[in-house]
C-alpha cells in the first residue's frame, strides 16, 4: 500500500448540465476557484473538462487555457486536460449514417491548453444518452496520433481504461511503441456501462482484476461513477493505486443529498488520513508519477 496516495479532482467533466446541479463549477472562475478549495483539502490533481459560454462542452484551447491560467495562478496543483470532451456542443457531430460521432478534430485540441498532463481515451465505444447513440472512434491509428501529439509536447499520458480490452490491446501496444515512459499512468473508468457500450461495471473482483493485468511500471487511479465513486476509491487505496473523486463522476454525498467537490474531497481525504495514510501534496504527485518538479514562481 502507498504511504502517499494522489488524489484527483475532477469538478466538472464533459455530461452533466447546471440543472442536474447548482454546485457544478461550469465557467473557468467557478472551475478555477472550485480546485483551489479541493487542492486546500488534499487534491494534488484535477481533471479539467471546458464548457462554452453557454455551458456545452469543447476542448478549445483558448478557453482550456484560460482556465489552467486561472487555476495556476492561485496553486501548483497537476493540470490535466480532458481530450474526451464531451456529449454535446464542439465535441458531437452527425456522421450521416444514423449516428453521431465525438469530433475527433475537436478532442485532438485538447492537447493545445498547456497542461502537463492530457486524457487518453483509447477506446472505440458507443454512449447513448437520452435516447442518442454518439460513437467515440478512438481506433488504433488514432490512438497512436494521440499519443504522439501529446509525446511531442511533453505531455503524460492518463490511459482512461474502460475494459481489459483496452488494456490489454492499444495502451500495451503504445507503451510498447515507446509513446509513454514509466511509470505509465492508468486510470480504470468503472461503472459507465449502462451508458457505454464497451465498459465494465464496478465491483471489488472486476477491480482486482484489471489491476492484475497491469503492464509493468504503472500505476493507477480509480474512477467510479455514482454511488461506486466512494466503494471503489476506497478498494483502490487497498489495492495500492489512487483515487479521484468529483461531480465528474457523482453529483450526490449520500442518497438523496447533492455534494459538492469541497466535501467530496474532504471525506476521502478523511478515509485516507483514518487508514494511516496522507494526501500526496502537488510535489510528491509528480514525483510519483515521473512528471517534471514545477520551479517556484
Amino acid at each position: 500500500m502507498n504511504s502517499k496516495i494522489i488524489v484527483t479532482i475532477a469538478p466538472t467533466g464533459g455530461m452533466a448540465p447546471r440543472s442536474a446541479s447548482p454546485h457544478l463549477p461550469l465557467q473557468p472562475q467557478e472551475i478555477a476557484d472550485d480546485v483551489y478549495r479541493c487542492y486546500n483539502a488534499g487534491a494534488s490533481v484535477v481533471a479539467v473538462h471546458a464548457r462554452r459560454p453557454d455551458d456545452l462542452c469543447t476542448c478549445n484551447p483558448e478557453i482550456y487555457k484560460d482556465i489552467n491560467a486561472r487555476i495556476r495562478a492561485k496553486c501548483d496543483i497537476i493540470i490535466n486536460n480532458s481530450t474526451g470532451g464531451g456529449i454535446n456542443g464542439d465535441m458531437v457531430r452527425e456522421r450521416g449514417d444514423g449516428f453521431l460521432e465525438f469530433n475527433f478534430e475537436e478532442r485532438l485540441k485538447g492537447m493545445e491548453g498547456g497542461a502537463e498532463m492530457c486524457t487518453l481515451d483509447p477506446t472505440t465505444i458507443i454512449a447513448t444518452f437520452e435516447g442518442r447513440e454518439i460513437v467515440m472512434n478512438t481506433s488504433p491509428e488514432r490512438v497512436k496520433i494521440l499519443a504522439q501529439g501529446m509525446k511531442d509536447r511533453g505531455i503524460k499520458p492518463e490511459w482512461e481504461v474502460f475494459s481489459p480490452t483496452h488494456l490489454l490491446q492499444d495502451v500495451t501496444r503504445c507503451l510498447a511503441a515507446g509513446y509513454d515512459e514509466p511509470p505509465y499512468f492508468i486510470n480504470f473508468v468503472l461503472g459507465v456501462d449502462r451508458g457505454f457500450q464497451g465498459a465494465m461495471p464496478y465491483s471489488p473482483k472486476i477491480l482486482q482484476q484489471m489491476v492484475e493485468l497491469m503492464p509493468k511500471d504503472a500505476i493507477f487511479n480509480v474512477s467510479a461513477v455514482g454511488p461506486a465513486q466512494l466503494e471503489a476509491g476506497v478498494m483502490s487505496i487497498l489495492l495500492g493505486g489512487h483515487v479521484r473523486v468529483g461531480l465528474e463522476d457523482n453529483l450526490y454525498f449520500s442518497r438523496g443529498r447533492l455534494a459538492t467537490n469541497l466535501e467530496l474531497t474532504e471525506r476521502i481525504v478523511r478515509i485516507i488520513r483514518e487508514m494511516g495514510l496522507e494526501p500526496a501534496t502537488p510535489a510528491e504527485a509528480r514525483e510519483i508519477m515521473g512528471l517534471p518538479r514545477r520551479k517556484p514562481s
